[in-house]
């Protein structure tokens, strides 16, 4: 034992200095051996290996214990310091006391024992362990009548208690820092708040059944206050937190939820406030899931802000406020008082599910998500009893089905103001269509006198009629797709064309996309070899074409192809025919944007099947000079499909045809280099008309013409390079402009080898 001070206590010494305990030590240390006392001004060690006793510290006093057992310990205006590798009983701390422990034990079995309790004293704990087998693990009281209360620093230390896990009276704080406090035992507390103020960082506070309970003292007026901060609050049966009033105690709470805090509640319940009780609540920047449930006759106002969220129903909380990118979602009908959105989003829960929220009043500015079953005429409800202001928007969530009646789809009601409601983008995605917002006196309904067609049917609509155009594409005309088979007197041979067009169409309907085409050809032909001058060939190959329909909706249409084609050349004449016959194979998919800022697919598959016959003249003139006009006819069928988007749009399309007429002039000129290579540039028009007009497609059982019927004018400009008898070069680009479809560009090259 080594120590600054040696003592023998004596009779006399106990009978002198320590009247003023006697009470104390009556009420406080079970019936045992009476305490060892450390005299005022002495300051004792007890050192590993020495006995284990009660202890005293009077006034002014210091006890150390230093990595060694003690029994219960307490104070009056002393310190007692708990070194790592203690363990002690109790400790009894009062009157400015000071309790300093670190790496140490403080444990208390004895019944309705607390383990460790301050009355107007101070403690810093780190790196421990308080536990209290029946009662309360760390307690910290005011004494009656005084201006202050206790405070205690909790450091990385564990807190338990069977009743509580720690308790905080009026005027005394508790601060923890990266520490686990807990109530044990069937219906406890993880913290009790009697007028008390409590700051968690980084702290974990479970009970049994409510994480912490705030109360009130009779008499008092103020409130407890939690602050948490990057913690966690747990009621394993019960709510998370709770607020309770008594008669003579209506306390009010102030509760701060910062930095990604988290509140539990077993039973759902992240806040109940009960007995006239008044909880004010402020979370920032915490996402928080549970509900808000207020017992009549108390008050409960809630502030979301700094990108915070709540998921779960409000019952009866009096004042609601929801800041920029915070959002508050239901799980049920809710009821609230006095709503402000500051920038806040107020979203009706999942999908499937439909509520109802009654406020007493909505101010500020901001945004409702609110879900609907058109199919079954179910929506979710806002309902303003009095007065409503500001501008607010609605994104309602998009449906694939239609609306059993559009105009009975009642989104919002208030009880007057200047409020105003418009849908978010302008219009909600329902079925076929897309509709406005109307309003009726103090009522907003669903417009089904403006309504535009919706995004999904845009993309079934493109996809039917991109599919002879992305035919067209592939096919082209001879030269386009060969060269100039003139060069060498129409031998037989191979060749590849690798190819890219951009269309921009806008239908009869009002459909408008964009399509981006890319794709390549090759094919191989032979002479007949009896004394005719025809190739017959095959070809194959294989097109993407990537559709953009506005408003996030895109389409895909892969092509994979095979052909047969037959050419006759005249050389005496400059007559030629090519005819074509190929079959296509079209896997088409869409992803569509919806107004609600989701997404649908659709997928299908379908056959086609074309033909083309081209006949022209290769007329040679003066210098070098050439003119070859030409007609071509081709006609497609696109097989009819039935298909789905994954919200509930149904399509059926019948057989797409197409049937078009073309009539142009190609002006070109021959040049022999040196090297006895020979170059032809070219220029070509052309005037194309689409022929079939009747390509109906079904939509939720609406009809739609997909007519492309109309004229265009192509231009084209190109070169064939003859670098030897065998090989040839050829490259092409054209434009065209039409009533229905423009082309601002398409491009070809390729190369032809002759045997």
């Amino acid at each position: 034992m080594s120590t600054l001070f040696r003592f023998k206590p004596s009779p006399l010494s106990l009978a002198i200095k320590v009247p003023t305990l006697t009470l104390l030590l009556a009420g406080a240390m079970p019936a045992q051996a009476l305490p060892q006392i450390v005299n005022p001004g002495d300051t004792y060690t007890i050192e590993a290996g020495d006995p284990t006793h009660d202890w005293m510290v009077l006034s002014g006093a210091n006890l150390i214990v230093n990595g060694a057992s003690a029994g219960s310990i307490s104070s009056s205006g002393a310190a007692i310091t708990v070194n790592a590798g203690s363990t002690v009983g109790p400790i009894r701390a009062q009157d400015g006391s000071t309790v300093d422990l670190a790496g140490a034990e403080v444990t208390a079995t004895a019944p309705g024992s607390v383990a460790m309790e301050l009355t107007n004293g101070t403690a810093t704990i780190a790196g421990s362990r308080i536990q209290s087998s029946s009662s309360i693990g760390l307690m910290l009281n005011r004494a009656a009548g005084s201006l202050g209360g206790s405070r205690a620093n909790v450091f990385g230390s564990e807190i338990y208690g069977a009743l509580a896990g720690a308790s905080v009276s009026q005027l005394s704080e508790l601060h923890l820092t990266d520490s686990w406090v807990q109530g044990t035992a069937t219906g406890s507390t993880g913290l009790l708040l009697a007028h008390g103020a409590a700051f968690a960082e980084g702290s974990t506070l479970i009970g049994e059944q409510n994480g912490v309970r705030m109360t009130g003292v009779a008499g008092s007026t103020g409130g407890a206050s939690l602050v948490l901060d990057g913690s966690t609050v747990q009621g394993e049966s019960g709510a998370a937190i709770v607020v309770a009033g008594a008669p003579g105690r209506d306390p009010q709470a102030t509760i701060q939820v910062n930095n990604g805090s988290r509140l539990i509640g077993g039973n759902g319940n992240l806040l109940e406030v009960t007995g006239s009780a008044t909880a004010n609540m402020t979370v920032d920047n915490s996402h928080l899931q549970g509900d808000v449930i207020v017992e009549a006759g108390s008050t409960a106002n809630l502030s979301l802000q700094n990108r915070s969220s709540l998921i779960g129903a409000l019952l009866n909380v009096n004042e609601l406020s929801i800041g920029d990118q915070s959002s508050w979602t239901l799980t049920g009908n809710s009821l609230v008082g006095a709503m402000t959105l500051a920038g806040g989003t107020v979203k009706f829960g999942e999908s499937d599910a439909f509520y109802q929220l009654n406020a007493d009043s909505l101010s500020g500015n901001g945004t409702f998500i609110m879900g609907a079953d058109f199919a079954r005429g179910l929506n979710d409800f806002l309902n303003i009893a009095g007065n409503a202001s500001g501008n607010h928007d609605v994104l309602i969530a998009a449906s694939g089905t239609e609306p059993v009646s559009p105009g009975d789809v009642h989104i919002v009601h208030t009880g007057g103001g200047d409020a105003q409601f418009a849908l978010l983008g302008g219009s909600v995605d329902i079925g076929a269509w897309s509709y406005g917002l109307k309003q009726v006196g103090n009522d907003w309904f669903l417009d089904p006198n403006q309504r535009v067609i919706s995004p999904g049917t845009r993309s079934v609509l493109g996809l039917f009629n991109a599919t002879p155009t992305a035919w067209y594409g592939e096919a082209t005309s001879l030269r386009t797709r060969m060269g100039e088979l003139r060069h060498n007197d129409g031998q037989a041979g191979g060749w590849i064309r690798s190819y890219g067009n951009k269309y921009a169409v806008e239908g009869a309907n009002g459909v408008g996309y964009k399509q981006l085409q890319h794709g390549f050809s090759l094919g191989a032909d032979t002479s007949l070899n009896n004394g005719t001058p025809w190739l017959v060939g095959v070809m194959a190959g294989h097109s993407t074409s990537d559709l953009d329909m506005a408003r996030g909706t895109t389409g895909t249409i892969k092509s994979y192809y095979a052909g047969l084609y037959a050419t006759w050349l005249d050389t005496d004449t400059g007559f030629y025919f090519d005819g074509v016959i190929k079959a296509n194979r079209f896997e088409s998919s869409a992803k569509v944007g919806l107004s609600d800022g989701s997404q649908a697919k659709g997928s299908y598959g379908t056959n086609a099947v074309g033909v083309s016959a081209e006949i022209g003249q290769h007329l040679k003139l003066d210098n070098d000079l050439f003119v070859e006009p030409f007609a071509q006819a081709s006609a497609v069928a696109v097989g009819g499909k039935d298909y789905r988007l994954d919200n509930g749009m149904q399509a059926k399309g019948q057989n797409t045809h197409s049937l078009q007429g073309k009539a142009g002039v190609t002006v070109g000129l021959d040049i022999v280099l040196d090297d006895g290579s020979l170059v032809q540039p070219y220029l070509r028009t052309a005037l194309v008309h689409e022929f079939a007009k009747n390509n109906q497609v079904s939509i939720n059982n609406h009809k739609f013409d997909n007519d492309l019927s109309g004229s265009r004018v192509d231009f084209g400009a190109g070169v064939a390079v003859s670098l030897s008898q065998h090989l040839q070069l050829h490259a092409d680009f054209e434009h065209a402009k039409g009533e229905r479809v423009d082309q601002p560009w398409g491009a070809n090259v390729g190369v032809r080898y002759s045997f």
